[in-house]
């Protein structure tokens, strides 16, 4: 099993997500909740920023103080903005892209 420390983040750190069926998303270490539509919301959590798109969004549940999140709609993505609780020093790994193009 690969502790915390061997993926590149700092401990004290807790975040989940767990999706079911695409249509229920449960979220926690959520911090802030930046804006939301029926298309996207944006999540400050423990690890950076989190965007989820998809159709139909509903906040279901939303407790700041437990950091407990869950949305219901068609989950299209998810995806982190910024990187929070990475080890100083340890660089990013590199793309694809990158990779062949080197």
């Amino acid at each position: 099993m690969v502790e915390e420390r061997d993926r590149g983040f700092e401990e004290g750190y807790e975040h989940r997500i767990t999706i079911e069926n695409r249509e229920e998303t449960f979220i926690t270490g959520v911090v802030h909740v930046s804006s939301f539509d029926d298309q996207e919301i944006v999540i400050e959590t423990e690890m950076g920023v989190l965007v989820v798109r998809g159709e139909d969004l509903h906040i279901r549940q939303l407790s700041l103080e437990n950091g407990e999140f869950a949305v219901e709609g068609l989950i299209h993505g998810l995806e982190y903005l910024e990187e929070k609780g990475r080890i100083p020093g340890r660089s990013k790994p590199k793309s694809l892209i990158d990779r062949l193009f080197r």
